[in-house]
Order: C-alpha cells, then sequence, then structure tokens
C-alpha cells in the first residue's frame, strides 16, 4: 500500500555566494501526471518515501525543544474560517488542482516562497499530490526538498575508476511537508501539517508564515510553574507594592536563566499541589536537579511520595524512598554497603555542624 501520485513538479533550486548578496534562483524542469510519473526514474528514487513520511512519528508537544518532526496549525484568528490563513489557501489550491498546467502555476509560489527564506540551500524541491486511494480519495500534499550531496562520485571505468557527480541527491536527510496531517490512516486534519527536517535548523519551516507549531512540553511546564508560583506568592504582598515588584523582577531574572538555583518560596503542600496539577496532564513528566556534583533525576510524580527535600543545619538534605537499589556502570564498594539507620545518619548530619 501506498500513495498514487496525481501530479509532481520538479525544481532546481541554485543559491550562489552568502547572506543578503547570496544569488538565489530557481528552475522549473518538469511537471508530470500519473502516467508520466509512472515511466518516469523519481518513481524508482521515491518509492516508499510518502508513506514513510506519513507514518514517522510525531508528538503534538515534543519533550525538547530541538525536535525534527513536528504538528503545524494554520493561524486563524477567533472567528474566522481556514481560508483566511494564506498558507492553507495555497496548499488547497495545490491540493484540488483539475490539470497539470493548474497544478504547476499554483505550487510554484510555494518555491517562490522557499528561495526567500534567509538560509535556503541549493537542491531540488519535489512538490506532489498524491492520494491514499485504499482509505480516501481525497489528495494530500507533499513538499519536498533533497540538498545537494557533497564529495559524491559513480564507478566510471578501468582506466578513471570513479566520476564526480554535481547536483547529487537522496531521500536521506530530505525534508518534508505533508497536508492535511494524518493522524491514523483514513483520518485527516483539515487545519493542521507535518513537517520533518533532518537538521534542527528552521529555514525550512520559515516560508511558511502563518503556521505555527506546538509547544514542547518544557515550555508548557515552564509556562505552568510561572502561573502557579505567580499566583501563590503574588496574593502574599500587595498590589504594586515593592516587595512585589521585587518578586516579579526576580521571577523574571529566573526564567531565562539556564542554570538556576531553589528559590524557597512555596511551602512543600504548595508544591506537593501544583506538581499534581502538572501530573495530571503529563504523568510522565521528569524533574531534574543537582545537589553540589551529584544529579538527580526522576518523575515528577513522586516528589512528596518517595522523594523528600529538606534542610539540616542550613544544608540541602534529598531522600529517596525506595524497595530496591540497582548499580550500572562503574563498580565500587557502595554495592556491598549495609545501610545505616536513618535516625542515626540524620544525628550523624546534625553532629557534623
Amino acid at each position: 500500500m501506498d500513495f498514487a501520485i496525481t501530479y509532481l513538479s520538479f525544481y532546481l533550486i541554485q543559491v550562489e555566494g552568502k547572506g543578503d548578496q547570496a544569488d538565489k534562483r530557481f528552475k522549473h524542469f518538469q511537471t508530470l501526471d500519473t502516467e508520466e510519473y509512472e515511466e518516469s526514474p523519481l518513481k524508482d528514487f521515491l518509492d516508499g518515501e510518502l508513506m514513510k513520511i506519513s507514518k514517522r512519528k510525531v508528538d503534538r508537544h515534543p519533550k525538547t525543544e530541538q525536535i525534527p518532526t513536528k504538528i503545524g496549525s494554520f493561524i486563524v484568528e477567533e472567528g474566522h474560517a481556514l481560508d483566511s490563513n494564506p498558507n492553507y489557501n495555497v496548499f488547497n489550491r495545490v491540493r484540488y488542482a483539475k490539470t497539470k498546467q493548474e497544478f504547476q502555476e499554483e505550487n510554484e509560489q510555494f518555491t517562490r516562497s522557499y528561495i526567500d527564506t534567509s538560509a535556503v540551500r541549493g537542491g531540488v524541491f519535489i512538490i506532489a499530490s498524491a492520494k491514499l486511494t485504499k482509505y480516501l480519495d481525497e489528495p494530500f500534499v507533499f513538499l519536498l526538498k533533497c540538498d545537494f550531496e557533497p564529495k559524491v562520485a559513480s564507478i566510471s571505468d578501468e582506466r578513471t575508476l570513479i566520476r564526480h557527480v554535481e547536483m547529487a541527491i537522496t531521500t536521506k536527510n530530505m525534508k518534508s511537508i505533508q497536508y492535511p496531517y494524518m493522524p491514523e490512516e483514513g483520518m485527516v486534519e483539515e487545519g493542521e501539517l507535518k513537517i520533518h527536517q533532518a537538521s534542527h535548523a528552521r529555514y525550512f519551516e520559515d516560508f511558511l508564515k502563518f503556521v505555527e507549531y506546538g509547544e514542547s512540553m518544557p515550555e508548557i511546564m515552564k509556562n505552568q510553574v510561572i502561573h502557579m508560583v505567580h499566583e501563590h506568592v503574588s496574593a502574599q504582598f500587595e498590589e504594586n507594592s515593592d516587595e512585589l515588584q521585587k518578586f516579579e523582577q526576580d521571577l523574571e531574572i529566573w526564567e531565562t536563566s539556564e542554570k538556576r538555583e531553589i528559590q524557597e518560596r512555596l511551602e512543600t503542600h504548595q508544591v506537593v499541589e501544583a506538581t499534581a496539577q502538572i501530573v495530571e496532564h503529563t504523568p510522565e513528566a521528569e524533574m531534574r536537579m543537582k545537589l553540589g556534583s551529584t544529579s538527580v533525576k526522576g518523575l515528577l510524580a513522586d516528589f512528596g511520595e518517595s522523594i523528600h527535600l529538606g534542610k539540616i543545619n542550613g544544608k540541602y538534605v534529598l531522600m529517596i524512598e525506595s524497595n530496591t537499589i540497582e548499580f550500572d556502570k562503574g563498580v565500587s564498594p557502595i554495592e556491598f554497603h549495609k545501610p545505616d539507620d536513618l535516625q542515626l545518619l540524620i544525628e550523624k548530619i546534625i553532629n557534623k555542624s
């Protein structure tokens, strides 16, 4: 099972120079219909690629910011329909083009917009409409970009051995956009598309000015934490007071800092309450912290249950409850340790001062 190509346009992107002085051009090579595509070398080159793109896993809210595959949504103001979005309109016109000529005329806007991006690179730009006829008779639009591969050679003859191949392309790191997004086979989301770019550069998504992408889980968690902390702490101060302004300034500094120290603003029950709200929506949410030179990683849901944070003599102490202890790399004598009674351990810490 695979997609059946309805129309496909093949463009060459050429970029000479760098920065604002770069000379960026595109050249249309061919636009093919179904029969022409079936007889062309492109069929072997792209065979199975469209299905691979549609099946590639993607998270609506990824675990990290730098993720290669994303779900994009057409930006629409409240009360307006999808056809108020310029990017959606181009996709829709390309998607429902009735002739080969109409398909090419409509899709050239994608190519023109793409070469206007600041970091565009030379290569091949392919725009295709295709149907997954087993489930749907409605077409999909695929935008594919293959960068030129440096230092590519092919076997030549006994005398020259190899021949340098200019403008070689491969599907290995191919960038792609699929519209509409298909969360499951046979289901489509008209207001969403799926974008994939093997590198973490954003330039392949930059030419779609009116598409936005879902926040990552770390960003969502950060926003939730800021809202909860602001809600709890601001209630302790009078409106427009110096204390409240100082707190808001400190919160801004905290938000933008890569290395953040503990703030000691909320009581244990307030932290447990706040984490419970996050865990309700994201059960697998993680917490990471570093005590001195010791890094700790665990589930946010365990804080207050089996992970406890306290202070003794002005120093921080982290306690972790568990029925088992496992060791991985780095064999040490600790693996043979018979743990001390906790009360004796606390007394030992207290007496250290």
